[in-house]
């Protein structure tokens, strides 16, 4: 994608007022990509909503011998 380049005419306090809000919005983002890059696989997958409950289910299954007949066979 092709970007256009614009010109505006602002005055300096608008010009200082813009300067400010651009580096406080690169600061955020920065915070937010730091934030993100220390989060754990576990937090990444509870924000996925990947974590939580099975409702409906077999109760059991890592025990209940019935479910392992044919298990580990070709």
């Amino acid at each position: 994608m092709k970007n256009d380049r614009n010109a505006v005419r602002v005055s300096r306090k608008k010009s200082r007022r813009l300067g400010a809000e651009a580096r406080q919005r690169k600061a955020a983002e920065g915070q937010l990509k730091v934030g993100e890059a220390s989060l754990t696989a576990y937090d990444h997958a509870k924000k996925a909503g990947l974590i939580g409950m099975v409702k409906s289910t077999v109760r059991e299954l890592s025990t209940n011998r019935e479910y392992f007949e044919g298990f580990g066979s070709s």
